[in-house]
């Protein structure tokens, strides 16, 4: 798909009638999700007790999001890699996108170990015999090597790539499928087809979930603040807080003028576009719960299916700047703790070491806390005791680990699109400032739904047909 293609559809409707506009009652839907959280953390201080046994329930919601990802993503990938007839291109967006999020990784450590060392989150604080322990436990839990990581990327079968849920495996099945499609040329047309349709039941079918969100958001919030308590909050507010400074340092100066420059976008704009994905990973604490709409707005935004459909699951895995800051600022934070500062040089060994673990780790349940566990046994085993002290307030730096991750892939989706020439930035102007809504019943947008197929013409140019 070209971003010409994208012009041509933006344009379609201003020569249609206008068909009569449907009341948007979604934000209904935000608003009680607003309230189910602030009442989680009423009820998470007032009956800690009670709040914990609600933790099935934001769960549950999140389980149900997850449900929806593998054939949203394969839907999305096929479609977008059947439709384009030059193979090569799909390459140069993977390419494009690695060598974009290892640069990310590298910058996001660098202003982790500036802002640690500043600060010294660790300072003052006492590690007891109760908190020692947890570390090994953790570490435990963490990915295996890389080895069994790249084999991991390969489904047992294909039908297990979809009920296993791991998005790698995915990814490789659509890309094959894609893959074959191309080859397939006309004869592939019917598929694509009967994928589209299986797209459009899918993003309906995760319309009808996100009314569970604000029940969701309760248990969630809930659970969260009963299990952690207000003394904990306390005790360890300085780490707290200079883990969102970073992070809200990294979004707004990094991303931002990375935004501005390469694709001419404010990240304001961008992340106003993006504010309900952000409130329903705040609530839920878990960023896979926005991928599937994250997928679906960034081709509403104009980016290409076949940008969208690889740099947003690959980021999934791979582009983590929230966690490389997390690693950086937990790492210095137990070194001050046990009063055993590692010099310079220690700090980046240990960093560059857990930003290879921390990929094979994508996917895992408390990835953050199990890769910073691992990293310590294997580089520093004296530091591992002290992972103890900062897991009573994980779940709270994972919500904003989870922000920062879903900011880096929206702007890296758009970069990557930009840099391929696979965005319409009229479109995203337009979308940006209103005059083209998102559809939230649907996820889709109607004037896109035909699948696009290149056909060669006689001059050696190509145009877009209809399938």
């Amino acid at each position: 798909m070209t971003s010409s293609r994208r012009a041509a559809v933006a344009s379609t409707p201003a020569t249609a009638p206008a068909a009569p506009a449907k009341r948007d009652r979604t934000h209904y839907l935000y608003i009680a999700v607003i309230i189910a959280v602030v009442l989680g953390i009423g009820v998470g201080f007032a009956a800690p007790d009670f709040a914990k046994e609600l933790k099935p329930i934001g769960a549950g919601f999140v389980n149900l999001i997850k449900m929806m990802i593998s054939p949203i993503i394969f839907c999305t990938i096929v479609l977008g890699v059947g439709s384009v007839r030059k193979a090569a291109k799909v390459g140069k967006v993977g390419g494009l996108a690695l060598g974009y999020f290892i640069a990310m990784s590298f910058v996001a450590l660098a202003i982790g170990l500036v802002v640690g060392n500043i600060i010294h989150p660790g300072s003052g604080m006492h590690l007891t015999e109760a908190v020692k322990g947890v570390g090994h436990e953790q570490a435990k839990a963490a990915a295996e090597g890389p080895v069994d990581f790249l084999l991991g990327i390969i489904p047992t079968t294909f039908v297990s790539a979809f009920t296993e849920g791991v998005v790698l495996q995915t990814l490789l099945v659509a890309l094959l499928v894609g893959f074959a499609l191309q080859a397939m040329g006309r004869s592939g047309e019917p598929i694509l087809r009967g994928v589209e349709h299986i797209q459009k039941l899918v993003f309906r079918i995760l319309g009808m979930i996100m009314w569970a969100a604000p029940v969701g958001a309760f248990g969630a919030m809930a659970a969260v603040v009963g299990e952690t308590g207000v003394d904990a909050l306390k005790a360890l507010g300085t780490i707290m807080a200079g883990f969102y400074i970073t992070c809200l340092l990294f979004v707004v100066i990094v991303l931002g003028t990375l935004t501005k420059l390469v694709a001419k976008v404010n990240l304001f704009q961008l992340l106003r576009y993006l504010g309900r994905e952000f409130l329903l990973i705040i609530s839920t604490s878990s960023s896979e719960s926005a991928l599937p709409r994250l997928i679906a707005k960034m081709e509403h935004l104009g980016v290409g299916r076949p940008v969208v459909g690889i740099t947003v699951p690959t980021g999934y895995s791979f582009n983590l700047d929230g966690t490389m800051i997390y690693l950086t600022m937990a790492s210095l934070f137990i070194a001050d703790a046990m009063d055993q500062p590692m010099s310079i040089g220690q700090q980046i060994g240990l960093l560059l070491f857990m930003m290879v673990a921390s990929k094979g780790a994508a996917g895992v349940s408390g990835s953050g806390i199990a890769v910073l566990a691992s990293g310590l046994q294997s580089h520093k085993p004296a530091l591992v005791d002290g992972v103890g002290l900062i897991i009573g307030i994980d779940r709270f730096m994972s919500e904003a680990r989870a922000v920062t991750n879903f900011a880096g892939n929206a702007v890296a989706t758009l970069l990557i699109g930009t840099w391929t020439g696979e965005v319409d930035k009229e479109r995203v102007d337009r979308v940006l400032a209103g005059e083209l809504p998102f559809d939230e019943k649907t996820l889709l947008d109607d004037a896109e739904s035909d699948v696009p197929v290149e056909v060669p013409e006689q001059g050696g140019e190509k145009e877009l047909a209809k399938a």
